[in-house]
């Protein structure tokens, strides 16, 4: 565990703080609605190793009552203070004990400490808030379900390994959320989407 950051790694979150939340929260609900469509997330600043749409997917869901699990590679002094001075949100050492999950790609072989939520309260699931190098250049691979006309093929730079390991933590109306951020873009698949189906041969 890392000592309490000091206010000498504080920074701003945003240009315009109200606006600037603002079309980043109906970004990431609109991303979230109509999973596998690319959704500009540009206001926030960058952040240590964050990329500007991770850092407003952050900015938009964290708060005093989301416990965020950290991979090793955002576990850094600048990314716990601002996190804490702008989002207020604990952060948490056990991956079960986590609403929301911050990673990169080395953090994607093995999901199963996370919490898929209960029959019961499927809306208490852990939240996979996941970096990448980028949105395109992997195997395009049809989605379905909820939010979705027929299908969208998606082409995430992601192992199949992932899916698999997503799918066995997804069981209606339990699952997984996963947000997908790189740059200034984010896409999202919902829980209850269908995850890729066919593959439709190189991106």
């Amino acid at each position: 565990m890392l000592p309490v950051p000091t206010s000498e790694w504080l920074q701003p979150a945003f240009n315009d703080p109200l606006l600037d939340a603002q079309r980043s929260f109906r970004a990431a609900l609109k991303a979230l609605a109509e999973p596998g469509t690319l959704q500009q997330l540009d206001r926030a600043l960058p952040l240590d190793l964050l990329q500007p749409a991770t850092y407003a997917l952050c900015l938009s869901f964290l708060d005093a009552d989301t416990p965020l699990w950290l991979a090793p590679a955002f576990d850094s002094p600048a990314i716990r203070a601002n996190l804490a001075f702008h989002c207020g949100c604990p952060i948490v050492a056990a991956r079960e004990d986590a609403l929301f999950a911050l990673l990169d790609e080395r953090e994607l072989h093995d999901l199963s400490a996370f919490d898929n939520g209960s029959d019961r309260y499927p809306d208490q699931s852990c939240t996979l808030l996941i970096q990448l190098s980028a949105l395109d250049g992997g195997r395009a691979l049809s989605w379905q379900g909820p939010g979705i006309h027929d299908s969208r093929s998606v082409a995430l730079p992601l192992a199949f390994d992932f899916w698999r390991e997503r799918a066995a933590r997804n069981a209606f109306p339990r699952g997984l959320d996963a947000f997908f951020a790189a740059e200034h873009r984010s896409l999202a698949a919902a829980q209850t989407a269908v995850s890729p189906i066919k593959n439709r041969g190189a991106a």
